[in-house]
């Protein structure tokens, strides 16, 4: 209620250029690759990434089950995630199942359809090369944003140990070791035997990491749903506007107490 329609949702066409793109995202965001290299987790990274989309609208959802049914599991290998075009009320969902690392690029790649102006749903990979020109698109602006080919070439250090290479990149972009090969192979580091060898490799590995555990459930909760929904609902709710049992629906519990400690934990009491 009262917003105006973001200039961003629908700023630019599949002609626009790829770099001048992931600029105009980075910029709007505040996405400074500085900033990113100081955090120490990826996790830490990827709730930095979440929350810049929040305060620039966008409502980003990320979830890893059905509701909050820990037994139905949403498996990444079926889709990564999804964007809603929308001028007044944007809105992303990223598969809380996958890594985190995999989580960023999905984010990046939804985010590039915001700016097109494209819904989709989206099986994002960083070597996937799909039919589809908008996911190619899509896919292209993603790299160059989490990972600019030309900051890339300049910190790539082709006389050093592949393996401890990517380790480090990935550390210093917070992104997925995969996404550092393929940008790694756009930059004339690898050739395309070489880089689709170590991608199945790296893939491999990956596969056999554990995820995290689900960690604090207010923010877990409010992760879920996107934070700015949340936000709007709790306040909603609170004003009389929104009934207590649409709320608990649209939230996913149905204890007052809960409500209350969620509304509290951000910031709106």
């Amino acid at each position: 209620m009262g917003e105006d329609p973001l200039p961003f949702v629908s700023s630019v066409r599949l002609t626009n250029g790829i770099e001048a793109t992931a600029a105009s995202i980075r910029h709007a965001l505040g996405f400074d690759l500085e900033e990113r290299r100081k955090i120490p987790t990826w996790t830490e990274a990827l709730r930095r990434f979440i929350e810049q989309a929040d305060e620039l609208g966008i409502l980003v959802m990320c979830s890893g089950v059905v509701l909050n049914n820990n037994r139905r599991n949403l498996e990444p290998e079926e889709f990564r995630g999804f964007a809603i075009a929308d001028d007044l009320a944007p809105l992303i969902f990223v598969n809380g199942a996958d890594t985190k690392a995999a989580q960023m690029f999905t984010l990046a790649h939804e985010l590039a359809h915001i700016w097109l102006g494209e819904s989709a749903l989206s099986d994002v990979q960083a070597a996937w090369v799909s039919e589809h020109k908008v996911e190619r698109w899509c896919n292209r602006v993603a790299a160059e944003l989490l990972v600019p080919l030309a900051i890339l070439k300049d910190e790539y250090r082709k006389s050093a140990d592949l393996d401890t290479e990517v380790a480090r990149l990935a550390k210093r972009f917070k992104v997925s070791t995969l996404v550092i090969l393929r940008r790694i192979h756009d930059a004339g580091g690898l050739t395309q035997e070489q880089f689709w060898r170590e991608y199945r490799k790296e893939l491999g590995k990956l596969m056999l990491i554990s995820k995290g555990s689900g960690g604090n459930f207010y923010l877990t909760q409010a992760a879920r749903v996107s934070k700015r929904f949340a936000r709007a609902l709790v306040a909603s709710t609170l004003e009389g506007q929104t009934l207590h049992r649409d709320a608990f629906r649209l939230l996913g519990f149905s204890k007052l107490a809960t409500f209350h400690e969620l509304g509290r934990s951000l910031g709106v009491a």
